[in-house]
């Protein structure tokens, strides 16, 4: 395996000649860096990030959806073709895993080279509840571009415990797919990421849609809760980790938030906001946003987003303090200290549902689990976002396997 391993970072670098692009400076994105925020921009389109990309940012970051785009475009099907012979004496189910490793390396090198900044790729989603996948794959991206890759691994309890072990061997880590403050105290602690994630704008729209109230202020406050506690957390710890409030959709968040460790924002918010912001940026870290709730919200327990309950400080300490060996005995550990609503048992129909609705999950579906405390609107955000980019990684991996089989 290691010599097919050699072969294949071989040929991911093969003929690699990116040119590379020298941001300019600009005022309005060093007013926000000066603020104490890092700019990311959140695409894997390498036109639509050089025309945004400026002297101030320092990262780019891609996934599973981002890639997929990418990939349908056609860019790579001569490449895909020719990475069938690197790997033909895989079995067939493993082709077409290993030559989605491949692409998400190549294109994460290209823009690498590109714009000299880190990249943030993803795990393919099969990894997601496998710890020795999780750990393999991780240090191979690690290995192929360790001063610019950073890793991300997904909120899963398998993904607790391959961040921990991949962060121990020195491999930079962004822990995503977090909805709220308690994902993130429990991660900071558990895993020691580089970097992990609030997802902000599917909060507001998960309280919007499912008519719980207007949606206003709720990503905005999950993030600030988030960024306090890992701040605190990080101050305690001889190891640092950074908050990313991800993906923003509006450029007034730019705004509302600046002083957050890291934004990622998407090419458009990022003209958005150079166009209509005044560019005077001050820290907001401290700002108390109203967030609008209907009655219809009682039990809904939207308080999950923002609140970082006793028993899940409880549970960081004990799992920190001995790392279990497996994913299903972390769920067994939560359960044990009342948070079971972060790890919950779903049958095959409630998986199913998660599927089915998308990035927002219907709330009626689980309104009586909800107030029951046996599953909370932050647990739903990050297994409907799973789910997602599970479809978007099997539209990528068909692509693949069309071409290969052709």
């Amino acid at each position: 395996m290691a010599d097919l391993n050699t072969r294949i970072s071989d040929f991911i670098w093969k003929n690699l000649n990116e040119k590379r692009v020298t941001g300019k400076r600009d005022p309005f994105w060093e007013s926000l860096r000066n603020a104490g925020t890092e700019l990311w921009l959140d695409t894997g389109d390498i036109e639509e990030a050089e025309k945004n990309w400026t002297a101030e940012m320092s990262a780019l970051t891609t996934n599973n959806t981002l890639l997929n785009k990418e990939i349908q475009k056609g860019i790579y099907d001569v490449f895909i073709s020719e990475a069938k012979g690197v790997v033909r004496e895989l079995p067939p189910d493993e082709r077409v895993k290993e030559i989605a490793f491949i692409l998400n390396a190549r294109h994460g090198l290209r823009l690498a080279q590109k714009f000299g900044g880190f990249v943030s790729i993803e795990l393919h989603t099969d990894t997601a509840h496998d710890i020795k996948a999780i750990e393999n794959y991780g240090r191979r991206y690690h290995e192929i571009c360790p001063d610019q890759f950073i890793i991300k691994i997904p909120f899963t309890a398998e993904g607790l415990l391959g961040a921990r072990k991949l962060k121990d061997s020195g491999v930079r880590v962004n822990f995503t797919l977090g909805f709220s403050a308690r994902q993130n105290a429990l991660a900071t602690i558990v895993a020691r990421p580089d970097y992990l994630n609030v997802f902000l704008g599917r909060i507001g729209s998960y309280i919007f849609d499912n008519k719980l109230g207007d949606g206003a202020g709720a990503g905005e406050m999950a993030v600030i809760a988030s960024q306090n506690w890992v701040t605190g957390l990080s101050a305690e710890n001889p190891w640092q980790t950074k908050l990313i409030a991800a993906s923003l959709r509006s450029p007034t968040q730019l705004e509302l938030l600046a002083g957050t460790d890291v934004f990622t924002m998407p090419p458009p918010v990022a003209e958005s906001g150079r166009k209509e912001l005044s560019g005077s940026f001050v820290s907001r870290m401290h700002e108390n946003y109203t967030v609008n709730l209907y009655p219809s919200a009682k039990e809904a327990h939207l308080e999950k987003f923002q609140e970082v309950e006793e028993n899940v400080v409880n549970l960081a300490g004990r799992l920190s303090g001995n790392m279990p060996a497996t994913g299903t005995e972390l769920i067994r550990i939560a359960h044990e200290e009342g948070c079971g609503n972060m790890f919950p048992l779903l049958t095959k129909e409630e998986r199913s549902f998660i599927a089915s609705d998308g990035k927002i999950p219907y709330h009626s579906r689980w309104e009586k689990r909800i107030a029951g405390g046996e599953i909370a609107p932050d647990t739903l955000l990050t297994l409907a976002a799973l789910a997602q980019f599970k479809s978007d990684q099997e539209a990528l991996d068909q692509r693949i396997t069309g071409i290969i089989n052709s």
